[in-house]
């Protein structure tokens, strides 16, 4: 059984941001393109469940994960 990846803190400055804008802040994907197929096509969790909508505001202590990484929404 494989363990999950470790968390990593990711300080966005603020108290909330849009699922997209966040992937791309925190490393995740490179391109706006990227991220809104990533999204659509089901491969990107909020706190565990699958959210097809790249405008969602994420709140701080919010969990994204993709591909392996898991990244959480920090102040």
């Amino acid at each position: 059984m494989t363990k999950p990846a470790p968390i990593e803190d990711v300080p966005i400055g603020g108290d909330m941001i849009r699922l997209g804008q966040f992937m791309k802040f925190a490393g995740l994907l490179d391109s706006g393109g990227d991220v809104k197929e990533a999204i659509i096509d089901g491969f990107v969790t909020v706190n565990g469940e699958v959210d097809r909508r790249r405008g969602r505001q994420l709140q701080i202590g919010d969990i994204i994960a993709f591909e392996g990484r898991r990244v959480r929404v920090r102040p």
